[in-house]
């Protein structure tokens, strides 16, 4: 299974392809789509065309994002999920999946602790994939997103194939969560 991670920026958007087979990662491509100072609409545009020409590149199998997070500027945080909203519609219009992980679920799941910090997420990439040299931040982000689903997509999968034993009991899976 070929996953495209996606670390979605205005200026700077990340993505990181790999492939999956069994527990095994392969690296196969990784980068930036940067955006020039212009108006707000052009530089969705640039994420939106650079998004498509990756997923027609690489021709993955499915997509996962990082989900915006709520900080203290609201316009940046709007201009986030704009550029992620760019980068969505480049995805689902090429009949994608799309799953979505938050930065702290991306940093457990590549470094083991969400309180990571960046040198360390690009230092597990490098060693994960075994990389010769460490990728810029950006892609370094994409491409744990798309490690973080590797792990976290097979477990929600398995998750859910129980699900109807399960409800038979009285339980019920929410969000990936089991709940009584």
């Amino acid at each position: 299974m070929k996953i495209l991670g996606i670390d979605p920026g205005l200026r700077t958007t990340g993505f990181g392809v790999i492939h999956k087979q069994g527990q095994k990662l392969t690296y196969i491509a990784s980068g930036t789509i940067k955006t020039v100072e212009g108006s707000l609409p052009d530089r969705l545009k640039t994420i939106l065309s650079g998004v498509s020409e990756i997923v027609s590149t690489y021709r993955p199998d499915c997509a996962a994002i990082e989900k915006v997070f709520v900080n203290v500027n609201p316009q940046s945080t709007l201009l986030l999920g704009q550029a992620r909203g760019a980068a969505i519609c480049a995805l689902v219009s090429a009949d994608l999946s799309v799953a979505e992980y938050t930065a702290l679920q991306v940093k457990q799941g590549v470094v083991g602790h969400g309180r990571a910090k960046k040198e360390q997420v690009q230092d597990m990439v490098q060693r994960l994939l075994m990389l010769s040299g460490t990728p810029s931040p950006d892609a370094a982000d994409a491409l744990g997103v798309a490690i973080c689903h590797a792990h976290s997509g097979e477990a929600l999968s398995n998750l859910a194939s129980i699900a109807p034993g399960l409800a038979k009991r009285g339980l019920r899976v929410k969000a990936g969560r089991l709940i009584g």
